[in-house]
């Protein structure tokens, strides 16, 4: 796979960037592995919309939704090599590369709702996080939502001791890796294109996602109860290759930063849209049955996993969690 994406490199370099003749417009591959009609499928079509609208056609996004070039594993890995110019890759995925600090958004019940998410990602902390992308050799754009997270499995789950010995998929993360040894869960890491198929036959019991991740890609054909957990935070983070980047003449670049301010405030707005509309269609299609915490058992819940911040506090460094404490409820753990 390495051979071809550095062949794709190749060829992608031939399109890259310097100043644009006025017949050659500047090409921009947006890859991303979800549906287009999810947020971020919806915020990456409004990108490519307004990016070609305020250059007057000087650049072209090609968008490329749901794994067509390349599987999670892969995406970042494509954008260092110059294959593809843009992703919007879920944080979860910036740990395997070296920056652990984006798996902070992945601990359980650290986000109590959007607007304390917006007071990190559009705050100073936020800004602190993309700026670690600069020597992985991309530049972090902007924040982008899917939703809060509910847990699926072909059995009842309402107490931490109903979700032992099941397997579940993840995402390649250790801090969700801990979260579900937390509860007796053995974790698969696995690519989004591939759940589906692995819930289907069987491979895992069950999953994490959000709503419009569920029902675009008809988890809930497969999973016969969904428990309202709202445990965990589904977030992206836009990304560019830095090189691609700062080659790009300024105004150029104006533009594109100008479309994407748009597109992500047009994205967010639609994701709790998104996930309600979804939450509903599951709801009427009356193939998964859908589970309401009690206060007591959400609260036996988030005891079950408070271990989790101190396994992590050794990977992500205990002083970003309590940077990331005090702004999302005032206090340090």
């Amino acid at each position: 796979m390495k051979k071809l994406i550095l062949a794709a490199a190749s060829i992608a370099a031939l399109a890259l960037v310097g100043p644009a003749s006025a017949q050659s417009p500047i090409i921009i591959k947006f890859s991303h592995v979800v549906a287009p009609n999810t947020p971020k499928g919806l915020a990456t079509e409004k990108f490519k919309e307004l990016a070609e609208k305020y250059t007057a056609g000087k650049v072209k996004v090609e968008v490329y939704p749901n794994s067509q070039l390349y599987k999670d594993k892969e995406e970042l890995e494509a954008l260092q090599l110059g294959a593809v110019q843009m992703l919007a890759p879920s944080n979860a995925k910036f740990g395997p590369i070296g920056v652990k600090e984006f798996e902070v958004f992945d601990l359980p019940y650290i986000l109590p709702d959007l607007k304390t998410l917006r007071k990190v990602t559009d705050g100073p902390l936020g800004a602190k996080l993309l700026k670690l992308l600069d020597s992985k050799g991309m530049t972090g754009l902007a924040y982008w939502d899917n939703g809060f997270k509910v847990m699926t499995a072909n059995k009842k789950l309402v107490t931490p001791a109903d979700y032992k010995g099941l397997k579940f998929r993840i995402q390649s993360s250790k801090v969700l890796e801990a979260q579900m040894r937390a509860l007796g869960v053995i974790p698969q890491v696995m690519a989004f294109s591939e759940v589906y198929q692995a819930l289907q036959t069987g491979v895992v019991d069950g999953q994490e996602n959000s709503w419009s991740n569920i029902y675009t890609q008809k988890m809930h054909e497969v999973q016969k109860h969904i428990t309202v957990t709202n445990h965990g935070y589904i977030g992206y983070v836009v990304v560019v290759n830095k090189k691609f980047w700062d080659g790009l003449p300024e105004d150029i670049r104006g533009q594109l930063d100008k479309a994407m301010k748009e597109a992500t405030a047009y994205g967010n707005g639609q994701s709790q849209k998104e996930n309600d509309d979804a939450f509903a269609e599951v709801k009427k299609s009356g193939k998964s049955e859908i589970l309401t915490l009690t206060p007591d058992q959400d609260a036996a819940m988030r005891k079950a996993m408070e271990p989790v911040y101190k396994d992590v506090a050794s990977r992500v460094g205990q002083p970003l969690i309590d940077e990331f404490l005090k702004e999302t409820r005032g206090a340090t753990n």
